[in-house]
């Protein structure tokens, strides 16, 4: 009887799974609509819904981080109808928030890495350094009167920010903005001196030469024209220096393996699609093309990032809640 129950419930497993979808899917975005992580996820939506051939309903519920979003998909029916898509904040939230109300690493399935975003350190136009070593030499001759500019607290320019500090161990007045337009802004009009932020938000202003740029925070240089010619910080002395603003793909814990396994199929496909990838390269993202494709490997590689920034936001002292 046993062996018949078992047998039966696969069989209903395996024809739900060869029904799926066949109603539209809602993929959650923990930010607010118009931002980089809200772009990737529309341009995705479309693409994962070609390959589910389903609508991909976005829903935006930001605050709090991202925190609120990520909550709301790890309390969701594990029915296959609800998805997220979260950026470096799903590693860096253990850390940042000391009552965070989910378990990163229990709480989701994880789906498949998306992208890697690079980051770029930047200055105002004004700025006297040129280059990147003339840069660590002005930092160094105006210790005590340095501003970091950052988009808010546990931004992807305050998580790189915080890095760069403490390896170039120099200690900087960190001033935090409700976001990157208005740091961009005030970076743009001098009142703040460096800023290390995403590609998709520096690249258009590197290339107009409205900001000066000195470094990218990869191991290897980039080739978007207007970044090729950075020299990377671990080349410049910073080894191991290595910060990217990845977005990766969750469930809440429990959807049925078949569903993760098929929206992993069609997310793998989606990430070959060639409009997909050209959106991509014009945000100065890289398409994910490994084995963090694969969900055990993605959940290793946010384990070890969790890892990777748990240290470094202690050692600051600033949580978010």
């Amino acid at each position: 009887m046993k062996r018949l129950m078992t047998a039966v419930l696969a069989t209903f497993a395996a024809t739900a799974a060869l029904a799926y979808p066949d109603k539209p899917i809602t993929l959650v975005v923990p930010f607010a609509a118009g931002g980089p992580t809200d772009k990737v996820a529309r341009d995705l939506g479309v693409a994962l819904g070609a390959q589910l051939k389903q609508t991909i309903i976005i829903e935006n519920v930001g605050g709090a981080g991202g925190t609120l979003g990520a909550a709301k998909v790890a309390k969701a029916a594990p029915d296959g109808y609800t998805f997220l898509l979260h950026h470096i904040g799903m590693a860096t939230a253990p850390a940042l928030y000391r009552k965070l109300p989910y378990n990163v690493e229990t709480d989701f399935e994880y789906v498949g890495m998306v992208n890697d975003v690079p980051m770029t350190l930047i200055g105002r136009p004004t700025l006297p350094a040129n280059n990147y070593a003339e840069l660590v030499k002005w930092l160094q001759e105006n210790k005590g009167k340095i501003n970091l500019a950052n988009a808010g607290l546990g931004a992807a320019s305050h998580l790189c920010g915080l890095l760069f500090q403490q390896s170039v161990q120099i200690d900087m007045t960190t001033v935090p903005y409700k976001g990157t337009g208005p740091a961009m802004t005030d970076l743009l009009g001098g009142q703040v001196d460096i800023m290390c932020d995403q590609t998709t938000n520096t690249t258009s202003q590197i290339e107009s030469g409205k900001v000066k740029a000195y470094a990218v925070t990869t191991l290897k240089p980039l080739t978007t024209p207007a970044l090729a010619k950075l020299p990377t910080l671990d080349s410049q002395g910073m080894k191991g220096f290595n910060v990217s603003i990845w977005h990766g793909m969750y469930a809440p814990k429990g959807t049925p393996a078949a569903v993760v396994e098929k929206v992993n199929g069609a997310l793998k496909a989606a990430l070959k699609d060639a409009d997909f990838i050209k959106k991509q390269e014009a945000l100065g993202a890289v398409v994910v093309t490994d084995g963090r494709l694969a969900p055990a490997e993605h959940k290793k590689f946010v384990a070890a990032e969790i890892a990777k920034w748990a240290p470094a936001i202690k050692a600051a002292g600033q949580y978010a809640d």
